[in-house]
């Protein structure tokens, strides 16, 4: 095992699931997290759940977790897991404590600019973007659960704790890439994670979105949008899986039993599936909807065109926070007026 030392900034779902993995195989991984995850991992033990693999069970005795970044002074690798709002302080934080080491600094998150605000407070660091394509839910007293397939695709860098990094990865089981375009990468994840929002505002689980026409329409219109302003601003997303991203909206059209087996092809959806933005919504906080389907919004403006349903979606999403009170269990059909009206 490699003497790498890895830090989580961040240790929510995807911070547990990530580090809790590499955990398991030896590696020496210290956590930063909120203070519901550090009483569950004090109460229980870091249990990780997914597809392809019986159950990890990281005792909670061997589960390296605090409450300040000071924790990562001495780490060779930070993940960064925070949501996008609090990229801007932690990198800023983080700056403070990592001092003039040149400390890989990986942004584990969702959105297109989180990287580039780390790399603005970070100068001494080196600051990678990077994809987490699968989704993780938290299920409470420690247990976390991988409910999408996906790899995990980092940028390339000469740096030798980049391949290891990428060695540890592999070896606790994830599937990893390493690419050159991480942007066009960070563009496909976003055309995906416009649809959070859809999941959030209904209540409805991932395979419900994807399996009920009701829903799918919705999703459909959301992304054949995002596609049309992406055309717009002349951006390239990469390919993803079998089926290149301008295609989903055609895929989605397709009748329900054929997309079942279409989709088989592209990923794996656990029925427990849920999006990290019904998650913020549950434990009313604020989501990333600015940096999703807020980003195709500004995108659009700057490129003279206009993106109406993801704006209408961001202002629903908006209000719901305002009133924390977690999902407003919209119906398909009510969803669909709002986006519309």
């Amino acid at each position: 095992m490699s003497a790498l030392r890895i830090g989580v900034a961040g240790a929510g779902a995807i911070g547990c699931f990530c580090g809790g993995r590499l955990a398991a195989i030896g590696a020496d991984v210290k956590l930063v997290g909120r203070e519901r995850i550090r009483n569950e991992l004090a109460e229980h033990d870091l249990t990780l759940t997914d597809f392809d693999h019986a159950p990890v069970i990281v005792p909670k005795a061997n589960v390296q977790i605090a409450d300040e970044l000071q924790f990562l002074a001495d780490c060779d690798v930070v993940l960064v897991a925070v949501k996008s709002s609090q990229t801007a302080e932690v990198g800023k934080d983080l700056a403070r404590v990592l001092g003039k080491r040149n400390t890989v600094v990986i942004s584990f998150q969702n959105g297109v600019r989180n990287a580039d605000v780390l790399r603005e407070h970070l100068p001494n660091a080196i600051v990678l973007g990077a994809i987490v394509s699968f989704n993780v839910v938290g299920a409470g007293d420690g247990v976390f659960k991988r409910t999408t397939t996906g790899p995990l695709i980092i940028e390339a860098n000469e740096d030798a704790r980049v391949r290891d990094l990428e060695s540890s990865l592999k070896k606790a089981g994830f599937e990893v890439e390493l690419t050159d375009d991480i942007r066009a990468h960070q563009w496909t994840k976003l055309v995906s994670n416009v649809n959070n929002a859809v999941g959030a505002l209904t209540d409805m689980p991932t395979q419900q979105l994807l399996f009920d026409a009701r829903y799918r329409k919705i999703l459909r219109a959301l992304i054949a949008e995002t596609i049309g302003v992406m055309d717009l601003a002349k951006i390239s997303p990469a390919k993803a899986g079998p089926i290149p991203v301008r295609y989903f909206p055609m895929l989605l059209a397709l009748p329900t039993p054929i997309l079942r087996v279409a989709m088989r092809a592209q990923l794996k959806v656990d029925p427990e599936a849920r999006s990290s933005m019904w998650q913020d919504l549950s434990l009313g906080r604020m989501t990333e909807v600015d940096e999703l389907n807020g980003e195709i919004v500004k995108l659009a403006e700057a490129h003279g065109g206009d993106a109406p349903m993801n704006r209408r979606i961001v202002k629903l999403v908006h209000e719901v926070e305002q009133r924390r009170n977690g999902s407003p269990k919209m119906s398909a059909e009510s969803l669909w007026i709002a986006i519309h009206s």
